[in-house]
């Protein structure tokens, strides 16, 4: 990694500095001097304590490793081992109780129980699909899988099993959102009428279950549902494959699945030169630019895959709204044990890496604030791992606080998920 440049006492390779300047950063207000000087004075000003903090563990862990070895063949004694872990500071005392609120969570965060993935942001297909898994097919997970007790045989579509599938949704129907004096299995027609779910004229157990349709009322194409904070929607086709044989028109039953994903810099990828950095980092850009493509071969065809629009439907008071077509995208960071080579200091060390992904990251979630693509809110949502206590996790508080000044943005408007992943009590 020889061809670089220096910046504000940083020694950075090339093709990161070139990333940051012409592709990350125009747009965003902040130049590239202010960018690179901030980035400079943090990773100075910090790299001590971080250096420090990682030292400490190491001096705990041949600490712990030096008691083990000591009792080597003996039997544990749980009470001895706590007090020794107290003794070296491993375990320290519980602090009082206290109350901590933040502003401007977005609903996938702060109310919507519902699954999450985590995905390497370096694998844009992957990446794609789990942004685009907030909603699935239900026909199709359930004929595909063995969900049903069994396997799909080869060859062509197989009736029976379709039959099962549907017989299978429309027992869900009835569990989640069901009629009155009614089964879904029966189904004969929808429509709505005065923001009012009608089927075969019945109406909804509970009429607040439904959110909206889209097409016409007297004929719609789909039907927005609601359980439990989670949506389904009912696609009507009469004329395709599957809904050409259903008495009502119903094609599929597609379900809000993966309410967020976590875009991974850190356990399911391996970025340890500036090209694999880069990478990861653009990825990250074009997904909340919402720009990301994936062009790929399957079944002799060549497909390109992108992000998915949100879903336009008509609510139940006549007007136009929008559901959410992606999951909320987070973004995982690495820990402060490790560096990087990408950037060296004035010192000649690698710069902490966590301290490089906190800058680097926050910059390419920055687009998210002219379209609010990600967040609604207007947050930045990190997931912060391999923190071990307290003191780590102030260290990276003091992190983002000083991220947040740099790119001029308004406390706390970056959000961290903290995995302490040794809980110290």
């Amino acid at each position: 990694m020889s061809d670089r440049i220096e910046k504000y006492g940083l020694r950075i390779a090339r093709s990161l500095a070139d990333f940051i300047d012409h592709e990350a950063l125009p747009g965003t207000g902040v130049t590239a001097d202010r960018f690179w000087q901030g980035l400079s004075d943090l990773a100075h000003d910090f790299g001590p304590k971080n250096r420090s903090l990682v030292a400490h563990r190491e001096l705990l862990q041949s600490q712990i490793d030096d008691w083990h070895t000591a009792r080597k063949g003996q039997p544990h004694d749980a009470g001895a081992y706590k007090a020794f872990l107290q003794e070296v500071g491993y375990l320290i005392p519980e602090g009082a109780d206290f109350e901590v609120e933040t502003s401007n969570v977005d609903p996938e965060i702060a109310t919507i129980s519902g699954a999450q993935l985590v995905v390497p942001v370096t694998n844009a297909r992957f990446a794609l699909n789990a942004a685009n898994a907030r909603w699935g097919s239900l026909y199709d997970a359930l004929y595909g899988t063995d969900a049903l007790g069994d396997l799909p045989v080869s060859g062509g579509y197989d009736v029976a099993r379709g039959a099962r599938v549907i017989a299978w949704g429309r027992a869900l129907l009835d569990q989640s959102v069901s009629l009155t004096g009614a089964s879904w299995a029966a189904v004969k027609s929808l429509s709505v009428k005065d923001g009012v779910l009608l089927v075969d004229g019945a109406g909804l157990s509970d009429a607040t279950q439904f959110v909206g349709f889209g097409g016409d009322g007297a004929a719609p194409t789909s039907v927005l549902l609601r359980n439990n904070g989670l949506h389904l929607i009912v696609e009507i086709d009469a004329n395709s494959p599957i809904g050409s044989t259903d008495l009502a028109g119903i094609a599929d039953i597609r379900l809000e699945a993966a309410i967020s994903t976590i875009m991974d810099c850190e356990d399911s990828v391996a970025t340890v030169e500036a090209g694999d950095k880069v990478l990861a980092y653009r990825n990250w850009l074009e997904v909340t630019r919402g720009t990301l493509t994936e062009t790929f071969e399957k079944g002799g065809k060549s497909l390109t895959r992108k992000l998915h629009a949100d879903k336009p439907y008509i609510a139940t008071d006549g007007r136009q709204k929008q559901l959410r077509g992606r999951s909320l995208m987070l973004v995982r960071n690495v820990g402060h044990l490790m560096t990087n080579p990408a950037i060296t200091m004035s010192n000649g060390e690698e710069i902490p890496e966590g301290i490089m992904d906190a800058f680097m990251t926050v910059a390419g979630a920055l687009p998210d604030f002219a379209d609010k693509r990600n967040s609604l809110t207007g947050s930045i949502y990190i997931v912060k791992p391999k923190l071990h206590g307290p003191e780590e996790v102030a260290f990276a508080v003091k992190i983002f606080e000083a991220v947040e000044d740099l790119f001029k943005l308004a406390k706390n408007t970056i959000k961290i998920g903290i995995m302490d992943e040794e809980r110290r009590t």
